[in-house]
């Protein structure tokens, strides 16, 4: 263990967060005073980088150390096989490990539960029960049956489009109250050093926020009014202007307080039982949320800042209360717990399985932090390292088949056409770094931003760079030398990874299936009452 190195880690996601709506991040609303008074211990990140825009991929990362297109989770392969998770690793070591979280996709369905000695998903549409045991393995069966996949993704999607509208506390939609108990319990209870990861719900659509939260922060705001189904507006098959938008971001405030007001409440406990100062914690979100932004209402069908640019707080005896501008990915936490407890990983939970081992170049505890070309030529290196100097990151994305579905379904209602040769139906990787992002995407033309003079990424540079300067309004031989790197550099991961994501033509377009009239009565009569059935 390092010097002076709390024993025990706390790691925190606030799911479906972005940055600019948390008061350490500039936001002119009280959003959070919690994490405001944080930054007194913490290192606040601007430049975290999640390797993915959803939950499922992000958190499969965090856990495994691995990239997407490494532990290969995703919604068309909704879970983690073949990987041994940090978890399972701490464990083995002796920590007391739990996991809570209201997420449909961290369960023992997905196996990213795997490891933990306690876990509970406070799920009410799929009770924890049903996603272990017998029945977990039943629920796999009937997802690796490609005909019956639609309505294995269908069921889980639905648990995150309803969990929220089955909570209690306060008369309200979140089961955070629960999550903070339970953590508290099992904390307050753990015998030895302590391993805790929670997953907190609030600010992932549906918004119906607490009541005392939603009267401070959208006291004119009916939840009920206000377009809460992404797919409708991004099938074209609603319209949000902008006082509705208003709205909206209001009650995500309103979400986004009540998760800071809940974590008050856990620092608050850790403090008073002396706890604090023998426990690392970590504050990050798995992905952001658009607004409308670049014409998109959630987190799907892009790599845009808003979503991959994500909050990020440590509070570590090593790290400095202070403000770092370097570029760091969340990938780089897996490291870094391990060596703030001082494990070594790398040893496979079962035989076969991938195990990473400790890796202090991708620590941000260690001063070799990000020094990757001390791995030239090793054979133990991963795809970043193999094809970067450590100054970039990279994030990919496969198509979400579940929310695909539905888009498809509510543009069919509308009588809207979706283009096949669309970002809906594009898988897309990309490769960041402080001032500038290139995005290969595999239907649509590639998009590069100079994020250092276009931050809001609303100038795609992509064709501009190659063509000639006297004919366009910018120095393009300076954004053509960053761009141009990137991209390079983006090639040179894919080719570490398998290869490029160019050809459309291999990957199917049906996302549907025919499922629905195999299923039974009561699971029929289910989905019609939650609104995934007319």
């Amino acid at each position: 263990m390092l010097a002076e190195s709390p024993e025990n880690v706390l790691f925190v996601v606030m799911d479906t967060v972005r940055k600019d709506h948390l008061s350490p991040y500039g936001y002119d609303r009280p959003t959070t005073p919690t994490l405001d008074s944080f930054t007194t211990d913490a290192t606040v990140f601007e430049e975290a980088v999640a390797p993915a825009p959803w939950t499922l991929p992000v958190h499969a990362s965090l856990f495994t150390g691995l990239y997407p297109s490494q532990h290969g989770a995703s919604q068309e392969n909704p879970y983690l096989e073949g990987a041994t998770t940090i978890a399972q690793t701490l464990s083995a070591a002796g920590y007391q490990t739990a996991c809570y979280s209201s997420n449909a996709w961290i369960t023992p369905y997905t196996h990213l539960t795997d490891g933990f000695d306690d876990q509970d998903n406070f799920f009410e549409v799929m009770p924890g029960e049903f996603l272990s045991g017998p029945l977990a393995r039943a629920w796999k069966t009937l997802n690796d049956n490609e005909s019956l996949r639609t309505l294995a993704d269908t069921l889980v999607s639905l648990g995150n489009t309803a969990h929220e509208y089955f909570a209690g506390g306060e008369g309200a939609d979140s089961k955070t109250p629960a999550v903070i108990d339970r953590t508290i319990e099992f904390i307050d209870t753990a015998d030895g050093e302590f391993f805790t990861f929670i997953n907190l719900m609030d600010a992932h659509l549906p918004y119906h926020p607490p009541a005392s939260f939603r009267e401070e922060f959208a006291p004119d705001v009916d939840s009920d009014a206000v377009c809460q189904n992404s797919k409708e507006y991004n099938a074209g098959a609603r319209s949000i202007d902008a006082e509705e938008w208003a709205d909206i971001q209001a009650l995500y405030d309103a979400e986004i307080a009540h998760i800071d007001a809940q974590l008050g409440r856990l620092f608050g406990w850790l403090q008073q039982e002396g706890l604090w100062d023998e426990t690392m914690v970590i504050v990050c979100a798995d992905h952001g949320e658009l607004h409308g932004e670049h014409g998109i209402y959630g987190h799907e069908f892009c790599l845009y800042d808003q979503l991959v640019n994500v909050p990020l707080l440590i509070k570590h005896p090593q790290l400095d209360a202070a403000r770092r501008h370097d570029q760091v990915e969340l990938i780089d936490l897996y490291h870094t717990v391990l060596d703030a407890v001082d494990i070594d990983g790398g040893n496979p939970n079962s035989p076969g399985e991938t195990a990473i081992a400790r890796d202090r170049t991708r620590s941000l505890l260690s001063d070799s932090y990000r020094d990757f070309e001390s791995h030239a030529g090793s054979p133990d290196s991963d795809p970043a390292q193999q094809s970067s100097d450590g100054s970039y990151a990279f994030i990919e994305y496969s198509r979400p088949v579940v929310e695909l579905k539905q888009l498809e379904e509510k543009a069919a209602a509308a009588g809207v056409s979706i283009s096949e040769d669309s970002r809906f139906y594009s898988r897309m990787r990309a490769a960041r770094r402080t001032d500038a992002k290139y995005v290969r995407i595999d239907r649509i033309p590639d998009e590069a931003y100079r994020l250092d003079s276009d931050p809001d990424e609303q100038n795609s540079v992509a064709d501009a760079m190659n063509a000639d300067a006297t004919d366009i309004d910018m120095n393009i031989e300076t954004k053509a030398d960053a761009i141009t790197a990137t991209e390079a550099t983006l090639t040179a991961f894919e080719s570490a990874v398998g290869g490029a994501w160019t050809d459309a033509d291999g990957v199917s377009n049906d996302v549907t299936g025919d499922t629905v009239a195999e299923m039974d009565a009561d699971a029929q009569e289910r989905l019609r009452d939650l609104g995934y059935l007319e």
